[in-house]
């Protein structure tokens, strides 16, 4: 037991929980969490590729027949732009330069009110100015697109009107309504924060399409994989310095315990003109110092 009263020490002590608390971080937090984003990925991915091979539902299909997530569905929604209901969207990118997403409110043949997202504009000559939007078409409309679920509302980020339009910071249903003073209701996505229509090209009243996010699931997995490595080399790696410093301290033990070098026959020490002390044993200080190597 007394081989090991080292790590009674407080630095071994304080290396001893850092290692520990990391191994547990990889395991129950880090690893988990890049391992669920890789899931969701592939879940996004994979509602992304049915949706571009399935035939495109009624809009309204969505409120009387839920079916859990419905995020990426291809939809087609009959009815007609509410007058005077523009809504920016601010800090958004067009090729790398300041752009600004509007919406609009739509009403359907049902009578439901959502939220329609017309595509991407971008600033005005590449500036953070929005440009003069083009209304509305008015009159019956069909359109095309696809069901997005609401970004949320960005804390700290209140709506703004600036530059004559009504500006936020985030596409949600919820504050949308609060904007524009319309009952809008959110699609049924799955999710609590429901969902709106982002309509694809070429349709009325879209300008420049938000692109579908790529099939790719990311380097989500290796990072998982990375965590989970890190998390079982960091107890082998304290493992290791235990071994190592039990070893050397061996070293140490048997190095004081050699008994001194005799000889059978007795040679006579040759005199010194000056009589000196004898030369000192080595000290602990010193071998540590021929140990790591400042001899």
């Amino acid at each position: 037991m007394r081989k090991l009263t080292f790590l009674l020490r407080p630095s071994w002590v304080i290396l001893a929980v850092v290692v520990v608390a990391f191994a547990y971080m990889c395991f129950t937090v880090l690893a988990p969490w890049q391992l669920g984003k890789n899931v969701a990925t592939e879940h996004r991915n994979e509602l992304i590729a049915d949706s571009v091979r399935a035939d495109p539902v009624d809009i309204t299909s969505l409120f009387t027949q839920p079916d859990g997530h419905t995020e990426w569905r291809r939809v087609t929604a009959e009815g007609s732009y509410v007058p005077d209901s523009t809504v920016l969207v601010r800090l958004r990118h067009l090729d790398g330069a300041p752009a600004y997403a509007v919406l609009a409110a739509f009403k359907l043949t049902d009578g439901h009110l959502v939220l329609v997202d017309r595509g991407m504009i971008a600033g005005l000559n590449g500036t953070s100015a929005p440009p003069p939007i083009p209304a509305a078409p008015t009159g019956q409309q069909r359109l095309e697109g696809r069901v997005r679920t609401s970004e949320g509302v960005t804390p700290g980020k209140d709506p703004l009107t600036q530059d004559g339009y009504r500006q936020v910071y985030s596409i949600d249903t919820t504050q949308a309504a609060t904007v524009l003073a319309q009952p809008i209701t959110a699609l049924p996505t799955g999710e609590d924060r429901g969902g709106y229509l982002q309509i694809s090209e070429n349709q009325p009243g879209a300008f420049t399409p938000t692109p579908l996010p790529q099939l790719d699931a990311g380097p989500y997995l290796s990072y998982g994989l990375q965590w989970l490595a890190f998390g079982i080399m960091a107890p082998l790696g304290l493992g290791y310095f235990v071994y190592a410093e039990l070893r050397e301290r061996r070293k140490d033990r048997a190095s004081r315990g050699e008994p001194a070098t005799t000889t059978t026959e007795s040679t006579p020490t040759p005199k010194s003109d000056s009589p000196t002390d004898p030369a000192p044993a080595p000290t602990t200080e010193s071998r540590l110092a021929d140990r790591y190597g400042r001899r």
